[in-house]
């Protein structure tokens, strides 16, 4: 039985779902204005994983995903580089796509924009001020009362006090409470507005995923999930919302997953430690990426440094070396198979992908044992449930990326089967000097060669 940690409720609980066999999960996307980071491809990685592992294991899975495109930083961004919202939005949009495309994270089934919710917004903020839940300030800006909603601090298990003490709030004069939150803010110059009954203006940040994952997935919906630095405010304001809008729990499960550090230390601006997913890729495999990322527990810190990069290489180098030469692909799992058993057991528990990957490579030395073709087969179909181990063995052991047109080999690589074909005439003739001091220097460049029954094969080391 599937148990997850539910930050809810501080525990592992065994997951049941609201339907029969049906999973309606919300997870907070992206903020459009720049390049995503290190910290939004674990984000994106880790709920694909899950959302994948649901799917293998029978559900029907609704996965939202939403795209926050009005926001004080999109607003300044645009205002900067003298281009409207739309345009800077949709840019980077087009962007994240791409970016998480190539780390094998398929799409939600809905992404929806906060743009295209602004009735809704307003429809909520007018139920919540209806309920006393929320007031209009006298420079028109909409609040919501934090203490009029009784089990606020539930998700970050703090009380109002200790939150108002532990955390730096926003001064602002026009609050009743230092803790109360913006919903609506009032018009300014040179931004986006919208007509509401408070005026013109444009929604807060937190009310737009209360709306939208209302709409896509109904008021109680099964898991929630986003990054560690959304607990609080972000996701408790969600709840503070959505629950007095709707007079019921907002979501059964919630998740989050761990920071990113980088050599130790939080991933930062400030730090000069921030890393986006595409200066990652101009040095990584995308597979290794997400490789990387999955062999790590969701719920653990996430250190990010060129050897741990190196070294999941170096480790999915492994398992792809297990399937060289079989020809097999992503099958029917029979899950009472020992090995599957082992996998199903690791996934079942809150997600543990660490020993999930210790079964996938117990599979690939009993792959280099055996030579078994079920084997291999059962290695690469464990893999898929994961998004891992699905390219051709030999491209990407020859770091062939997975979109390159192979008719058109690069030019290292031509050199290099150029450089093959020059050793075999050497060893046909005989000339086994020449033919090691060829293999040498492709060593020495950092190209392996292996001699087997079907061929000369090659490998980047």
């Amino acid at each position: 039985m599937l148990k997850i940690y539910n930050s809810l409720s501080r525990n592992k609980q065994t997951f049941t779902p609201i339907e029969a066999n049906k999973v309606r999960m919300y997870v907070c996307g992206m903020t459009v204005y720049d390049f995503c980071h290190l910290g939004h491809a674990r984000v994106m990685v880790v709920f694909d994983m899950v959302s994948r592992w649901f799917r293998s294991s029978g559900y029907d899975v609704t996965y939202v995903r939403n795209i926050t495109d009005i926001d004080d930083k999109i607003i300044k961004r645009a205002n900067e580089n003298g281009e409207t919202i739309d345009v800077l939005t949709q840019r980077f949009i087009d962007a994240m796509d791409e970016d998480f495309a190539k780390l094998g994270v398929e799409s939600p089934a809905f992404q929806p924009r906060a743009t295209q919710h602004i009735d809704g917004m307003i429809a909520m903020i007018s139920a919540l001020i209806e309920k006393g839940h929320a007031y209009q300030a006298t420079n028109g800006d909409v609040f919501y009362s934090v203490r009029s909603f009784a089990n606020y601090g539930k998700l970050s298990g703090k009380s109002l006090d200790d939150l108002r003490a532990g955390e730096r709030v926003e001064v602002d004069t026009f609050k009743k409470d230092a803790m109360d939150f913006v919903l609506w803010k009032s018009v300014k110059p040179n931004e986006p507005n919208w007509d509401s009954p408070w005026g013109k203006g444009r929604p807060g940040w937190h009310i737009e995923c209360s709306v939208m994952s209302a709409h896509h997935l109904g008021a109680h919906f099964d898991i929630h999930g986003g990054g560690q630095d959304l607990q609080f405010p972000h996701h408790e304001n969600e709840i503070a919302q959505s629950e007095a809008t709707h007079s019921c729990q907002m979501a059964n499960t919630w998740m989050h997953n761990g920071f990113v550090r980088v050599d130790d230390e939080k991933m930062s601006k400030s730090l000069g430690n921030f890393f986006t997913i595409r200066e990652v890729l101009k040095k990584y495999d995308a597979e290794v990426v997400r490789f990387f990322i999955l062999r790590a527990h969701y719920r653990s810190p996430l250190n990010y440094s060129d050897v741990h990069l190196d070294d999941a290489k170096a480790s999915l180098t492994r398992l792809y070396t297990a399937l060289r030469g079989h020809k097999v692909s992503a099958n029917t799992i029979g899950w009472n198979e020992p090995y599957a058993a082992r996998f199903k057991a690791a996934m079942d528990d809150d997600f543990n992908t660490p020993e999930a990957v210790a079964v996938l490579f117990d599979l690939a030395n009993e792959v280099n044992k055996t030579q078994s073709m079920a084997v291999a087969s059962l290695l690469k179909s464990l893999g898929a449930v994961v998004g891992l181990l699905q390219r051709n063995a030999d491209e990407f052991l020859q770091g062939i990326q997975p979109t390159s047109d192979l008719s058109k080999l690069p030019a290292d690589d031509v050199l290099i089967q150029d450089k093959i074909v020059e050793r075999l005439i050497a060893k046909d003739a005989k000339n086994f000097a020449e033919a090691d001091h060829i293999r040498k220097e492709l060593a020495d460049a950092g190209i392996i060669l292996e001699d087997t029954p079907q061929g000369t094969t090659w490998r980047r080391a």
